[in-house]
């Protein structure tokens, strides 16, 4: 079967995700991709009738499990049509299953989840292979911020932000979240979508800019999402690492392979794929034995418009916690919450690998 990468496209109102879709129709058609781009099912659902602001609760839950529904099989078909195209493709979503959820209490959205069958986790995680959301123009570029592109859309800039916000938190814990923001101006931000995409379908694209530190937590995080992760190393041959991760929390959990290169330029590039409950079994057997397997509790949570992760490992007796930020170009504008303390920075540093911490 071909390669499929499916991502979706988020942000709150004139973030640019229109203008992105067309960036990226273009720039990954010329490379020999078949892209495939899923329209906003609320936007189709508000011009076929549909009303999500009306009083009506029995009428509401009705409507939103519906939108909920709508998106899934959409994005299911799709899939399969993208299985059948005879080359590589990538399955774009204008907004996905979670972003439903903001629209609607936490209480509903549980009720949701218990209805169809299906709970957080699933529908985040186990969908999608990144989730890129792009900063409404509310937030950092006010001067360009209009809703003359979406008749369906009347939100003001206050509004917006909000929203914004809503949705980057429904999305926090998905282990490809990237939030781009408006730092740089409208042409960089497009750029870095396509370099987004480009690294999770394991394209060639300029060293990302991560950032590693050793810190220590001194204070509670904000809106925190924890998953549990257990990583184990296989056999591989010289130049790759072939690594699995079981990743979620409270008996739901998502199973993913990676797969690093060395390429003959000295380039690291690195694709994941997720993979089923027998599978990850199966590749359990080839597990390297000169490598423990990894346990340790990964918390996501954004701060200051920064995206920011924090794996604490198990079974060590130095409680070692890991700090990564990423998309960073200058170390000396990072912004550190008051509530982690920098213990000292570790980029680059292979002692503080993960595949170095797993040597016995």
């Amino acid at each position: 079967m071909n390669e499929i990468t499916k991502i979706v496209l988020t942000g709150g109102p004139c973030a640019g995700k229109t203008t992105a879709l067309v960036r990226i129709i273009e720039h990954f058609t010329g490379l020999g991709y078949q892209v495939f781009t899923l329209p906003e099912i609320p936007t189709i659902c508000i011009t076929a009738g549909v009303n999500y602001l009306t009083d009506d609760r029995q009428y509401h839950y009705q409507a939103e499990k519906a939108t909920l529904l709508m998106q899934m099989h959409m994005e299911d078909q799709f899939m399969e049509v993208a299985a059948k195209c005879g080359k590589p493709a990538i399955v774009v979503c204008d907004r996905g299953t979670m972003d439903i959820s903001t629209y609607m209490p936490e209480e509903t959205w549980q009720a949701l989840m218990n209805d169809i069958g299906s709970n957080t986790i699933q529908l985040r995680d186990s969908r999608y292979d990144a989730v890129l959301h792009l900063v409404s123009a509310a937030n950092g570029a006010e001067e360009f911020y209009n809703t003359d592109t979406n008749a369906v859309r009347s939100e003001d800039p206050k509004t917006a932000r909000k929203l914004d916000i809503k949705l980057i938190t429904a999305w926090n814990g998905h282990p490809h979240l990237r939030i781009i923001d408006n730092s740089n101006d409208f042409e960089k931000k497009l750029r870095r979508v396509i370099k987004e995409i480009s690294i999770v379908m394991g394209l060639p694209v300029p060293a990302d800019s991560q950032r590693n530190y050793v810190v220590e937590v001194t204070g509670e995080l904000p809106d925190v999402t924890e998953s549990e992760i257990t990583q184990t190393y296989l056999k591989s041959e010289p130049g790759t690492e072939l690594r699995l991760r079981k990743r979620g929390w409270d008996g739901s959990y998502v199973y993913l392979q990676s797969i690093k290169k060395q390429a003959p330029d000295n380039e690291v590039i690195e694709t994941e794929r997720q993979i089923s409950p027998y599978q990850y079994v199966t590749m359990l057997q080839q597990a390297d034995p000169e490598r423990e397997t990894i346990r340790k509790i990964r918390k996501n949570f954004v701060w200051e418009k920064q995206y920011f992760e924090i794996d604490t490992f198990l079974d060590r007796e130095d409680d070692l916690s890991i700090l990564e930020i990423a998309g960073v170009k200058d170390p000396a504008n990072i912004k550190f919450p008051p509530f982690i303390k920098v213990i000292k920075d570790v980029t680059g540093n292979e002692d503080y690998f993960n595949s170095s911490i797993a040597k016995k």
